[in-house]
């Protein structure tokens, strides 16, 4: 009887093992490592992915930036206005608006 438990016990924990392979969807990970054009492929379109988004992100943040510096300045603040004049300058003359 207690053979007859074991196996059971090991029949379940193997029905358990199977159902985490496939929910890490193990099988498609390999046929995807027979296939190094497409693992390459996927890599390409992926790392254009991040890189477009990183530029937009960055563009909108900086954006964000040099406005809020630009609301400084008309708030006229002593010496931080003319600080952020002076910013706002120089990344101007970078961009070539002077």
């Amino acid at each position: 009887m207690e053979q007859q438990e074991k196996q059971d016990v090991i029949s379940v924990q193997l029905k358990r093992l199977i159902c985490h392979l496939e929910s890490m969807r193990i099988a498609e990970y390999m046929e995807l490592l027979e296939r190094p054009g497409k693992l390459i492929l996927i890599n390409f379109i992926a790392g254009i992915a991040r890189g477009l988004g990183i530029a937009i992100g960055a563009s909108v943040f900086f954006a964000m930036v040099l406005n809020l510096l630009h609301q400084l300045i008309l708030l006229n603040i002593p010496g931080i206005g003319n600080f952020v004049a002076d910013i706002i300058h120089i990344v101007e003359m970078k961009n070539g608006k002077f």
